[in-house]
This record gives structure tokens, C-alpha cells and sequence, in this order.
């Protein structure tokens, strides 16, 4: 009979890429069975207008036709009976807590990628078994104890890892090695292979190079002419190398952000300004409970076309206060974007990141007083709203009838890629 230890590789990894399917439907289906299992539900930004987007649908919608981005005034036409529901952010977050903590019993190398997607490496974890068997295990765990279906994929390392868990949904489980990408993957257009976005795929069309294959067949002096330093990853991936670590996500965040929806384009300064403001609010005051400040603020706009741009500025002295954020997010919408342009997305993204506490706030002259009562002040406010509510301290210019204004309600608020509920106690989130 074999060892355990006889199923790793002697110098290699074994990489898990657990991938929640549906995650959002999935939570209410585990919920409330009686009143979601095997509906065709969908989860979207404004159930009441109509005219919100679909965030995401369950495999019953799905066959129905039901994307997700799609308008959900079409996915009604398309599938009449389809359950709209209002999201609960809150309860994702919790459901991401445990599916991750069931995770990371089997390793403490784990990476949340997102609130539904993680990595784990399981390279040291043959105790608990081979890793078809750990695998198995937690896919088996996370639906016997949370009712939840996830696909996982096994392989080693995390670009083949997260294409393995992409083949089988739901409730797939494969495994995918280096010798099997020529058999599995070269046929593939570029555009299949994890890392490649649109616009890295037409380039690559225009120099003829369609298919994962070709790509794995081009010189690699070639591809960094055309790609830079991203040529040689392209060079790797195409041929199934990834050597980048599984990193432990318990490290403090490289970014705080939050990007808000509109049911309908804005192209008046003042609507834009009021968004800002309610973003801005919100992200500081992530920043602040993570005893964070930040160097520098980067905006994102998108238009009705979903074409998208970002800007940013590095700021002489990090900050923590709403206000600054929201005066630096105007001004750099004002110089980069055509006044009357319609805009269907903003966001806030608070980057360059430093502990509070090391952190060296340079004070000026003219603000070497204000900034002390600018802190009191915050810490004050913070307090008030950690104890009556979000919504207990508003300036006017915060209110209206847009997403933004709703982005103090946990319930409501929040994004795939927001992971605050796993780096805060548990006390702090519930």
C-alpha cells in the first residue's frame, strides 16, 4: 500500500484553487431552501427600479439565459419567472468566513482571492491525506456543513489550479499537470488562458498568434518586444509555468476600494461630486478601522460602453480623512474626464498603504494644529457610527437616490474583491 506522502512531489507543490459556485444564490438557496432551491434566482443592484444590473444568477437561471452584467429588465423577458433578490452582504461575508476557515484547517498557506475564491497550498498537508483525497474533503465539508456547491481544482501550481477549477462547474473537481496543457490547453484560443484579458488577445491576433499553442511555440525575445516584461510570463503560462507563491492572506490589505454602479449615467459634476463624497466616506472609514493611512488615491470611470479608465495621485503626506480623498477623487475626475461625458461607474481606490503608526505624517505649517483636531474629530464620529449606525453622522451632500447613497448599509454595500471580513476580528464584522 502506498504512502501518503508517495502522491506529492519530491520538489514541486500541490496548489487548490476552491472556487464557490453561484456563491451569492447559493447562500440564499442554503438559507432558505423552501423558498430558493432550484429556482432561478438572480441577484441584482436595484430589484425595485428595474433597471439595476444582474450581479449574478443561479445555474437554473443561467439555463434560462440569464448572464451576469445582463440588464435586469432582460432577464425578465428571457426568463419571466425568474427571483429577483436584493443583496446581503453581511451574510456573504459570513458564509466567505466559514467556507475559508474549513480551507484553511488543511493548510495555513491560503490566499482569498475574492469573497468566493481562494488558493491553498498543500504541499506539507499529506496527514490529512493524498490531495485528491483533501480536495474531496473539502468540497464534501463545505456542502454538508454550509450547503454550498464549489468546484476545485488540483495542480501545481495556481495558474493551472484556477483553470482546473474553471472546467467542471458545478461541483467539479479536476486535476490538471504541466504534461497535460499541450492535450488540454493549446487548442484553446489566448483569451482561455488565465491572465489574458481582451485586449492582450487581440494584440496577440494581430502578430497571428490565436491559440494557447502558438503562443507556447513563440520565441520568447519576440514576446517581450511586443509585451515587455509580460512576454516571458505569457512565455511561461502558455506552457503551464507559474511559479508565484501562495500567499497568506492574512496579511494586511494592499488596497482598499469601493466602485458603485448607477442605474442610469450621470454627466452633471454635482451627481458625480455626491458620489465621490459617499465613496470617499466609506473607504476612509475602512482605512481608519484597519489603522491604515494612504499615499496615494486612484479613481475609476466607466462609461455606457464599459470602457474604463483609471487615474491616480500620490499625495506629499498619506492620509486617513474623507474629506481630502473626496477633494483629490473631484480633481482628478475634473482633469481626466470631458465634462457632460456620460458615466455608468466611479470608484474610490485607496493605495500605497502604510500602518497608522509608522506611518510619518508630515505636518506643514498651516496644518500642524488642524490635523491633531481632524483626528479627535474622525475618532469621535467613528465611534458614533460603530455604535447608532452608518447613517447616525451624514453631511446633505451625501444624500440621494443613487447606489452610492445606500454604500453605508453592510447589508446592501459591497464587492467580490472586498476581504475585510477575513484581515478584521470576528467580533468587528457581525
Amino acid at each position: 500500500m502506498n504512502n501518503r506522502s508517495d502522491y506529492y512531489p519530491k520538489k514541486g507543490r500541490v496548489i487548490l484553487h476552491i472556487d464557490m459556485n453561484a456563491f451569492y444564490c447559493s447562500v440564499h438557496e442554503a438559507v432558505e431552501p423552501a423558498l430558493y432551491q432550484n429556482k432561478p434566482l438572480a441577484v441584482a443592484g436595484s430589484v425595485e427600479l428595474r433597471k439595476g444590473i444582474i450581479v449574478t444568477s443561479s445555474y437554473t437561471a443561467r439555463s434560462q439565459g440569464v448572464k451576469t452584467g445582463m440588464q435586469v429588465r432582460q432577464a425578465l423577458k428571457l426568463c419571466p419567472d425568474l427571483v429577483l433578490l436584493r443583496p446581503d452582504f453581511d451574510l456573504y461575508r459570513q458564509f466567505s468566513r466559514r467556507f475559508m476557515n474549513i480551507v484553511y484547517e488543511y493548510s495555513p498557506l491560503m490566499q482569498a482571492m475574492s469573497i468566493d475564491e481562494c488558493f491553498v497550498d498543500i504541499t506539507g498537508s499529506s496527514q490529512f491525506g493524498t490531495p485528491l483525497e483533501i480536495a474531496s474533503q473539502i468540497q464534501v465539508r463545505i456542502k454538508e456543513e454550509l450547503g454550498l456547491p464549489c468546484s476545485v481544482g488540483v495542480a501545481p501550481n495556481k495558474l493551472l489550479a484556477k483553470m482546473a477549477s474553471d472546467m467542471k462547474k458545478p461541483n467539479g473537481l479536476t486535476v490538471l499537470r504541466k504534461r497535460d496543457v499541450p492535450q488540454l490547453l493549446w487548442d484553446k484560443p489566448c483569451s482561455y488562458l488565465y491572465g489574458i484579458g481582451n485586449r492582450t488577445a487581440e494584440k496577440l491576433s494581430k502578430l497571428n498568434i490565436t491559440t494557447i499553442g502558438q503562443l507556447a511555440a513563440a520565441e520568447e525575445s519576440f514576446l517581450i518586444k511586443e509585451f515587455g516584461v509580460n512576454g516571458s510570463w505569457l512565455k511561461l503560462a502558455s506552457n503551464g509555468i507559474d511559479e508565484a507563491p501562495v500567499l497568506e492572506e492574512r496579511e494586511p490589505s494592499k488596497s482598499i476600494g469601493h466602485t458603485t454602479t448607477l442605474p442610469q449615467d450621470v454627466t452633471l459634476f454635482s451627481d458625480v461630486s455626491r458620489v465621490f463624497l459617499n465613496l470617499a466616506d466609506q473607504v476612509a472609514r475602512r482605512l481608519r478601522r484597519q489603522q491604515f493611512v494612504s499615499g496615494t488615491i486612484q479613481i475609476t470611470i466607466r462609461d455606457p460602453a464599459m470602457k474604463t479608465i483609471s487615474r491616480a495621485l500620490t499625495l506629499s503626506a498619506p492620509t486617513e480623512n474623507a474629506d481630502e480623498i473626496h477633494k483629490i477623487a473631484c480633481g482628478l475626475f475634473s482633469k481626466h474626464w470631458k465634462e457632460g461625458k456620460p458615466i455608468r461607474l466611479l470608484g474610490i481606490t485607496l493605495q500605497s498603504l502604510q500602518p497608522k503608526q509608522t506611518a510619518a505624517i508630515q505636518l506643514d505649517l498651516f496644518d500642524y494644529v488642524e490635523k491633531p483636531r481632524k483626528e479627535q474629530l474622525n475618532k469621535t464620529m467613528d465611534k458614533i457610527r460603530d455604535k447608532y449606525g452608518e447613517s447616525a453622522i451624514l453631511t446633505a451632500g451625501m444624500l440621494g437616490d443613487d447606489p452610492s447613497a445606500l454604500i453605508r448599509n453592510h447589508k446592501v454595500r459591497g464587492t467580490s474583491l472586498q476581504m475585510d471580513h477575513l484581515r478584521l476580528p470576528q467580533e468587528e464584522e457581525e
